[in-house]
């Protein structure tokens, strides 16, 4: 055991003496000692029910015969974040979770972990560090908010950010509006459609590093302590058979998540995460492999925003494993990698069924015969962009019109709560990227103030920054090389016209390559003045088309 290393030996016994100022018996001492890292916080709704997941887990360790000591790790709401400058701080996060998480397993010798996250970065973070760490883990999260109710249906957050728009557009009265906002959000728990969370603590099933159920038992079910003891318990069957995250999460493994991400129509942020997590493992990602998955993969599922559907309904359907055994029926994915179950993928979906048809779709009735996330390449984006085509409507799928530019996200905001943005506007924000945000914010007040007004359907949104899994509509996000970097879209101008189109994979500015080459010699770019870490942070990240990584 790694703690060994710490604990044997007379040389040794300072360490041993610290152990007992923890209280730590020396029965205690001589098991695996398991390190649970548990992102409980008291401002984050999805974390606010973490310490009873700890709590559950630490007696599932203790049952298996481990040793469990607990330490923190942080993580942002992006919710609250959203809309100002402290969304500024999300992305960063994910980078900062894997740090200092290492730091603390590294210094204090742990022999496995359990990782309960629960929210946007908190779960990459989380998954990077256990790539790199690589020692026995097992992920438990704290699972997904129920749907609110307004006027006898189904409401997420996103309902409430659209709600905003309503009311400006006078389509709603005060009323209306305090009431989605006292109902949206009725539980702990993450916020409860497919958004970002919701999708990579989906996607922590499909790579093998989280049990069935991780990313779809609500948060206030009984259903989610007993998983979180049962991975309490997985991790010393790990520990003992020495499983480790760089076994689980192979190429196959990865690739197998990009496919689910397309069945499931998953927010277009997992094109950032999943890149950084195969970075951590040692595994190339080609961004050009997303459209090649898209193509033969049919999106089965659409969960809010997309559809009426949440994630209560996913899981009653039978859940990832569901959701999987369709795929295996189409031989499109690779059952025989391991997972942290200790038996393969395919031992593990074996038993799945599809409990609701209208959740899941069989193939044959999918929502769209191609997956739910669409990479786009032009000489607008000659490194790529990324878009949810699950959540755009058919009339915005292929679109052409005027360039409305804006250089942040909060010049767009006044502009479209002011009625400038008319239908057939294509609303491009610059200058909001990893490096030249810096932190790459995400854009869920303009996108529900575009649909929130009803103009989802008629304007298109283009942004080297990016976007929440709460959106939908023609929100096209992660434009690569970002305008810092001196990208084409730091040299869109008003009124340029720009062509989408989504359904084979192209976006295009309709300037010609001598004009944009004037327009790079007389339009100087911009650099915004920060300090502290997103000083750091600007300076070494990467581009959006590569994961938005610290750059090694």
């Amino acid at each position: 055991m790694i703690k060994d290393t710490i604990v044997n030996g007379f040389q040794n016994a300072p360490h041993r003496s610290l152990y007992h100022a923890l209280g730590l018996t020396e029965e205690e001492q001589a098991r695996p000692l398991i390190g649970i890292v548990s992102s409980y916080n008291e401002i984050v709704p999805g974390h606010i029910n973490l310490d009873k997941i700890a709590g559950a887990v630490k007696l599932g360790v203790a049952m298996a015969g481990g040793t469990p000591i607990m330490f923190p790790a942080i993580t942002v709401c992006d919710g609250i974040a959203m809309g100002h400058t402290g969304m500024k701080y999300s992305l960063v996060t994910r980078d900062l979770i894997a740090d200092s998480t290492e730091a603390m397993v590294m210094a204090h010798g742990f022999d496995g972990l359990v990782m309960i996250p629960n929210c946007d970065k908190n779960v990459p973070g989380l998954l990077m560090a256990a790539a790199r760490l690589n020692i026995p883990t097992v992920f438990v999260s704290g699972g997904p908010m129920l749907a609110g109710r307004v006027g006898g249906k189904k409401r997420s957050l996103s309902s409430m950010f659209e709600a905003v728009g309503a009311y400006t557009a006078g389509k709603i009265d005060e009323k209306g509006l305090t009431e989605f906002e006292r109902k949206v959000c009725p539980t702990c728990g993450s916020c409860s459609g497919m958004y970002t969370a919701n999708s990579m603590n989906c996607l922590t099933e499909v790579l093998g590093m989280g049990l069935q159920g991780n990313g779809t038992i609500p948060a206030v079910y009984s259903a989610r302590i007993e998983l979180a003891k049962h991975a309490g318990m997985q991790v010393m069957e790990l520990v003992k058979k020495n499983i480790r995250p760089r076994d689980i999460m192979t190429k196959a493994a990865i690739q197998n998540a990009i496919t689910a991400d397309m069945a499931l129509g998953c927010s277009t942020n997992s094109m950032l995460h999943l890149p950084a997590i195969a970075n951590e493992c040692g595994v190339e990602f080609d961004l050009d492999l997303v459209n090649v998955i898209s193509e033969k993969t049919p999106n089965l599922c659409h969960l809010a925003p997309a559809g009426p559907t949440y994630m209560e309904d996913l899981n009653e359907a039978g859940g990832v494993y569901a959701v999987l055994k369709e795929l295996d029926g189409l031989g499109l994915i690779d059952t025989s990698v391991m997972t942290c179950t200790g038996k393969t993928l395919g031992e593990n979906i074996e038993n799945a069924v599809n409990l609701d048809e209208e959740v899941i779709r069989k193939p044959e009735n999918a929502f769209g015969k191609t997956g739910g996330i669409a990479v786009l390449k032009g000489n607008l984006a000659p490194d790529g962009c990324v878009v949810k085509r699950a959540a755009v409507a058919n009339e915005m799928l292929v679109h052409e019109g005027p360039a409305r530019v804006f250089e942040s996200e909060e010049e767009c905001i006044a502009a479209i709560y002011g009625g400038k943005i008319v239908k057939g506007d294509v609303v491009v924000i610059r200058y909001e990227g990893p490096a030249g945000g810096p932190g790459m914010r995400e854009m869920l007040s303009p996108t529900s103030a575009i649909a929130g007004m009803g103009l989802d359907k008629d304007v298109a949104l283009i942004t080297d920054g990016r976007f929440s899994g709460a959106t939908r509509g023609a929100s096209i996000g992660h434009v690569s090389p970002e305008a810092v970097s001196g990208g084409p879209i730091a040299y869109v101008k008003e009124g340029d016209i720009i062509s989408i189109d989504i359904p084979n994979y192209k976006i295009e500015l309709k300037v010609s390559d001598e004009e944009l080459a004037k327009r790079k010699q007389e339009m100087p770019l911009k650099k915004k003045e920060v300090s502290g870490y997103l000083k750091r942070y600007a300076a070494q990240v990467s581009s959006a088309d590569k994961g938005a990584i610290i750059n090694k």
